[in-house]
């Protein structure tokens, strides 16, 4: 067993915490939905609740891995919109949160000396980055409207 920066350890349970937050809302979120009677979004958020497990399973991996006990410290409570816009709006939010989180614990590992975690945490910061930006890409869609779905259909 390796000796790890405790400020890696918070790392790993914060990032876990944030994740296995990800998951508590990304799958209220698709109940939502489907009560709401859309299905296609309530699958692709369920889907995002199945990557972002994913995630966290990594993070305890990782954890255990370097001979702690993984431990969430805190969740961060669920939020809702009144609309598919506002959901989306509310993820990118915590999104961002995950990305700046993975980046600045990828910048004091390599600080520190630490390229296995910082490693570890980049590859997860890419994963969150490719995340952020589908849920954009999503949100643009969505602002684009029926207007911009009927200017398609014209050419």
């Amino acid at each position: 067993m390796q000796t790890v920066h405790p400020r890696v350890l918070g790392y790993l349970g914060r990032t876990l915490s944030l994740e296995l937050s990800a998951v508590q809302q990304y799958m209220t979120q698709a109940s939502l939905l489907a009560l709401w009677g859309d299905g296609g979004s309530a699958d692709r958020f369920r889907q995002e609740t199945v990557e972002e497990m994913q995630h966290a399973e990594r993070l305890v991996q990782q954890m255990l891995r370097l001979g702690v006990a993984p431990a969430a410290s805190q969740l961060k409570p669920v939020s809702i919109a009144r609309d598919l816009f506002g959901l989306l709006q509310l993820n990118i939010v915590l999104e961002d949160e995950l990305i700046e989180l993975y980046a600045e614990a990828s910048r004091f590992c390599l600080l520190i000396g630490d390229e296995a975690n910082s490693t570890f945490f980049q590859d997860l910061w890419s994963e969150e980055r490719q995340h952020g930006e589908e849920l954009n890409q999503w949100l643009a869609v969505l602002n684009a409207g029926p207007a911009r779905l009927l200017e398609r259909a014209t050419f």
